[in-house]
């Protein structure tokens, strides 16, 4: 189904199938995310709340490395990618900790890159068996869980930290709003995810 040219790229469809409605949900926060982590300098990205570590730049390393792990180690037990070689399962909230240590272009890449490859490999986990599907990943009793279910939890992961994003970027520069303004286009990054 062919969406109107007029209506941004990450609106949800009016009606479609469930899995159009699902990825066009997840797309729609990735988005909003995306616009909310935009064009930012090392200080900016680092920026925190209050007592909170959390900053901008550590959400997009956190939800790229969601966005790997859902689609490969969760999806079919495949490796993730070579970015995350440097990856320590070992150092509690590694990808948090580390972000500081990267440049803003790095991030925006590894960012950028994990929503491509994520995706391209949900896109065709879909035409392959549909959202009913088993996943790789299992409860400790066998149970596996539903492609379903990875997507919502995706889907759950983004919803939760693109409300931190929305009062980390308000800190930084004032920037408020619920969607990304119509016609935008990230200018931090290759942005590439459309």
């Amino acid at each position: 189904m062919s969406q109107d040219a007029t209506v941004p790229p990450w609106e949800p469809p009016v009606a479609g199938t469930e899995a159009e409605h699902l990825f066009g949900a997840l797309d729609r926060l990735r988005a909003t995310f995306r616009w909310k982590a935009d064009g930012l300098d090392a200080a900016a990205l680092d920026t925190h709340v209050g007592a909170s570590a959390l900053t901008l730049g550590a959400l997009l390393k956190h939800l790229a490395l969601c966005e790997d792990d859902v689609s490969t180690n969760r999806l079919d037990g495949a490796p993730y990618p070579a970015v995350w070689r440097p990856y320590d399962p070992d150092v509690p909230n590694w990808e948090f900790v580390s972000a500081a240590a990267d440049s803003p272009e790095e991030l925006y890449a590894i960012w950028d890159g994990a929503v491509a490859r994520s995706r391209a490999r949900m896109a065709i986990a879909v035409a392959d068996g549909g959202l009913d599907q088993e996943v790789h990943l299992s409860w400790p009793d066998g149970q596996h869980l539903s492609l379903r279910r990875l997507v919502c939890d995706l889907i759950e992961e983004y919803g939760r930290h693109t409300g931190h994003a929305d009062l980390l970027r308000e800190v930084v520069d004032g920037r408020v709003g619920e969607d990304p303004p119509d016609g935008w286009r990230p200018v931090s990054g290759p942005g590439l995810w459309w």
